[in-house]
């Protein structure tokens, strides 16, 4: 098995490389999906941030309440920690679990870890590679703007909140340019993917 890191900051056309990907046979595991599965009502981790931040951050439902939550913990380094030191963990041990899954159903398996916040993440996973989807700075804010709706100042607030393009590039093995053409995109992901198939040695 290969086990393939793919991030890229907001609006950088990461999904678009693991979709790909994935239409070739690559299995992707989504670490966002998993982040929201492990916080799910019932779950430890939900029980553990209860536990920490007090019965306001659940709502009436027994499901997180994302933005009381996310008051207490933005702009409080202290308390974003002890969140992290919360998910992290869970977030590891769920994703672990797939990777293992996937190699078990095939031992040649190309798995790709879809993780925006591979940079700011405190977990140390043990890729084979890291991939970065990369546009400019400008490009992103367009794209959120046009795509989204988003108002420009929020584009570019939500853009420096996460890691810089200089962390994101230098933990890169391979960078996707996604900054021109979704045809340009398309065979960069190509030619990686041929890579990835090719025999070693």
């Amino acid at each position: 098995m290969q086990l393939i890191g793919l991030t890229g900051g907001i609006a950088s056309g990461k999904s678009t490389i693991a979709s790909r990907l994935a239409s070739h046979g690559a299995v992707v595991v989504d670490a966002d999906r998993i982040a929201r599965e492990v916080v799910e009502p019932g779950t430890p981790a939900l029980a553990e941030i209860a536990r920490r931040f007090g019965d306001g951050v659940i709502d009436a439902d027994g499901r997180l309440d994302r933005p009381a939550l996310g008051a207490i913990v933005f702009g409080d380094p202290e308390a974003l920690a002890a969140l992290n030191g919360i998910t992290h963990p869970a977030v590891l041990k769920e994703s672990t679990a797939r990777f293992r899954a996937a190699a078990e159903r095939d031992p040649d398996a190309i798995v790709v870890y879809d993780v925006p916040l591979l940079v700011e993440s405190a977990n140390a996973y043990p890729f084979d590679r890291v991939v970065v989807a990369h546009a400019d700075e400008q490009t992103r804010v367009d794209r959120l703007v046009r795509l989204r709706g988003m108002d420009r100042a929020e584009a570019e607030r939500r853009i420096r909140s996460q890691a810089s393009d200089a962390e994101r590039l230098a933990v890169a093995d391979v960078v996707i340019d996604t900054g021109g053409t979704l045809e340009h995109t398309i065979e960069q992901v190509d030619a990686l993917w041929d890579e990835l198939r090719r025999p070693a040695g």
